[in-house]
């Protein structure tokens, strides 16, 4: 499954990268600078998941320069550009691929857009060490990407645990019935469902409107991929879905300002 493939070439990115800086020298500085943060504000704030919880259905859209799936999505992949694009749009919140191998991410991206955005920025990367959690913060991240099918429930609430700690946001993604009740029993306050079927990459919407009624009102219910157009976004509102995560036909659009009006004004 290329789910696992994926998940074996991030394990040997990090363990790269753990030679360089080591897991204590980076959970130090990540923590230093997560206790100035909280001095400063009084406490957590928790901005992404103010963002997606604002009320009505919010937007977050990825800068995304391939997949798997698709290939490469954009040549000119001006991801400063494209963040800029979003946010002047309306975009509650951005999603920004780190994953080097498989979707032509890179850590640069989120640290050089994170300077610059005034939206939170999830980390959208396959987290198989605590490592990441550490790197998101450092990065500028207000949130990171746990996945249920790689991650056993001892690591779902390690991790949960400590990207709460952070003052990062967790939003846990699940792809069936099981792994929605194993997130929200570990402790999600975010529960993603992927509409992508991860052995035929095939995509059926009507995931996340079965899997919506197993989730509490008390956390929030992202819908992830194949959202096109506006009687997608229609159908998953009269779900009461609180956000959507939309990628590759944002990173297509020419006008993404009347792109996510026309989604809004469903």
């Amino acid at each position: 499954m290329i789910l696992d493939e994926i998940a074996e070439k991030t394990r040997i990115r990090i363990s790269e990268k753990k030679k360089q800086v080591p897991l204590s020298e980076i959970c130090r500085v990540a923590q230093k600078r997560t206790a100035v943060e909280k001095g400063a504000n009084g406490g957590f704030t928790f901005p992404f998941e103010k963002a997606i919880g604002s009320g009505g259905i919010s937007f977050i859209c990825e800068v995304k320069k391939a997949s798997p799936s698709k290939g490469v999505i954009s040549e000119d992949f001006s991801y400063l550009q494209i963040a800029k694009e979003y946010e002047n749009a309306g975009a509650d919140a951005l999603s920004v691929l780190t994953e080097p191998y498989y979707f032509q991410g890179n850590d640069r991206y989120l640290q050089e857009i994170a300077k610059e955005a005034r939206i939170p920025i999830l980390r959208k990367d396959f987290t198989v060490d605590p490592y990441m959690i550490y790197e998101a913060k450092l990065m500028g991240a207000s949130a990171v990407l746990l996945i249920c099918a790689l991650l056993s429930d001892e690591e779902l609430k390690n991790d949960i645990k400590i990207s709460h700690g952070l003052g990062l946001s967790a939003l846990v993604e699940a792809h069936d019935e099981k792994e929605v009740y194993r997130a929200i029993a570990c402790g999600a306050r975010i529960v993603g469902v992927n509409n992508r079927d991860l052995n035929t990459f095939q995509v059926d919407l009507s995931t996340s409107v079965r899997l919506r009624s197993l989730v509490p009102k008390s956390v929030l219910f992202v819908s992830e991929s194949g959202i096109a157009n506006p009687s997608d976004i229609k159908k998953l509102k009269e779900n009461k879905t609180n956000a959507v995560l939309i990628g590759e036909t944002m990173m297509r659009s020419q006008d993404k300002k009347s792109l996510i009006k026309d989604l809004r004004e469903v």
